[in-house]
């Protein structure tokens, strides 16, 4: 009997409040790195209505202009005018950065990892990507939100959203979009007479011309579309929700199919293993199944502060590998450098590359900058198992 059963994964857009905050941590991140290649930076961002705030540690020869940096980035999403409820010109900022700790600093100027934790990395062939299709399908649908909202095609849209998608699996392949979710953030001219509801015209131009381009042949006469079910999204972005770097990093990821090892990503320099060793595990997992050696892969990897050399690797093919999952980690050790400064100079980390993957995800792109994502060891892990 066949396997049947149902996977969701969810985006946000760019204008989401927490994802706002992980775009100015990374373009303070890639400020920095312009300036001094080996800058160390951990910068936080907290944004409620009007204010927003950022922090942590830098230690750079550099100079950040934060407050500029932080307008330009907060126009370049969207919000540059008061209906939004948040403006670049008049939000207010606070500049709360110190410098790295010297503790930390000592075992990370050796070699080591800036941190302790675990990192994962994963792949799977449902996609061209490599990556799950739900997760693949809601990134698409908030980019398109962004592209019809910037080129005025609904130009009644705001910057703020979510979607979701819910897959239907028979025996682990999708096979059709069971239901989609899109909450767009909007101005009042598409709500109906009530006030308290978007008309059903607005309804379904919005799955006309942001859903249907993107699901095409995967939805069906029973795919089900919820759309701003609340009945309205007038009051959006951090006028509505405060918003904090690295709360979205499921969404960073692989949108709940796997385990996440805790570790977020955006503001952190590439000697914080919780982003470089997470870009290495997933360079890892998608080599190995590009070479056909499994449908699936999961890794592991563990790191002590201040030590170079993972404390563990760990992989699982879920039973679709051609050899075992040991002959797999060892030939991953030998192929794949999994020291900071291995991972930092294989994939070339120490470039200004990071507010681009602030949103969107991180894994699954095509960019130049995602340097994670090339299949170039296919044939060195054919030839080591």
């Amino acid at each position: 009997m066949k396997r049947r059963y149902f996977m969701t994964s969810e985006s946000v857009a760019e204008g989401h409040p927490d994802k706002v905050c992980d775009q100015v941590s990374d373009a303070v991140l890639d400020d920095v790195l312009r300036q001094d290649k080996k800058g160390r930076v951990a910068c936080e961002t907290y944004v409620t209505m009007g204010l927003l705030i950022v922090g942590g540690e830098i230690t750079t020869s550099g100079y950040v202009d934060t407050n500029n940096l932080v307008r330009k980035v907060v126009a370049d999403i969207g919000y540059t005018h008061h209906k939004y409820g948040f403006c670049a010109e008049t939000c207010a900022i606070i500049n709360t950065i110190n410098s790295q700790s010297p503790d930390i600093a000592q075992g990370v100027d050796r070699g080591g990892a800036g941190d302790q934790g675990v990192m994962i990395g994963y792949a799977c062939d449902e996609t061209k990507e490599f990556m799950p299709l739900p997760i693949m399908l809601s990134h698409q649908l908030v980019r398109r939100m962004a592209e019809v909202r910037r080129k005025n095609i609904l130009d009644y849209l705001g910057p703020d959203g979510k979607s979701q998608v819910t897959i239907e699996y028979i025996d682990g392949k999708p096979e059709r979009v069971d239901a989609v979710v899109l909450a767009c953030q909007h101005t009042e001219e598409i709500l109906d007479s009530t006030g308290e509801k978007i008309t059903k015209e607005a309804r379904n131009e919005l799955i006309a011309k942001i859903a249907k381009p993107i699901l095409g042949d995967l939805t069906d006469k029973d795919t089900k579309y919820f759309v701003n079910e609340t009945g309205k999204f007038v009051i959006g972005g951090p006028q509505s929700d405060t918003g904090m770097t690295g709360r979205k990093i499921v969404v960073d990821t692989y949108g709940g199919v796997v385990s996440h090892g805790g570790g977020a990503f955006s503001g952190k320099d590439p000697t914080k293993v919780d982003r470089s060793a997470t870009y290495m595990a997933r360079y890892v997992a998608k080599n190995i199944v590009a070479a056909g050696l499994a449908k699936k892969c999961w890794i592991q990897l563990s790191y002590v502060i201040g030590q170079p050399d993972p404390v563990s690797v760990m992989i699982e093919t879920y039973g679709t590998g051609k050899i075992s999952d040991e002959k797999l980690e060892k030939a991953v050790r030998k192929v794949f450098p999994l020291t900071p400064k291995g991972i930092i100079e294989t994939l070339d980390l120490r470039r200004p590359i990071y507010k681009k993957t602030a949103c969107y995800g991180h894994f699954g792109r095509t960019e130049k900058e995602f340097t994670w994502e090339k299949t170039d060891r296919i044939e060195a892990l054919k030839k080591e198992v």
